[in-house]
């Protein structure tokens, strides 16, 4: 247990802060979901650049790491063009 008080305060922010990153890493699975569920081209083309721009704010702020933002992208944008 931390004895100082700023040691204290630190684990105040880490939770906070966890709690503030999962809640968006949880909402961008539930859209890289949603979009792979889709199966209309067209749907899933307006469904795309909002899904990309959320990944891409998770990456700025080192919530995901980049690659990992730059491969779902890329997975996403292989699945989007093989729809019919």
């Amino acid at each position: 247990m931390a004895n100082h008080a700023s040691a204290k305060k630190r684990i105040r922010q880490n939770a906070k802060r966890r709690l503030h990153n999962r809640y968006y890493a949880k909402t961008a699975r539930n859209a890289v979901r949603a979009l792979r569920n889709t199966t209309d081209k067209n749907a899933a083309l307006a469904l795309m650049p909002k899904v990309y721009a959320m990944l891409d704010k998770l990456a700025k702020t080192n919530i995901i790491h980049k690659n990992k933002a730059a491969n779902l992208k890329s997975g996403l944008a292989v699945y989007v063009n093989k729809l019919a």
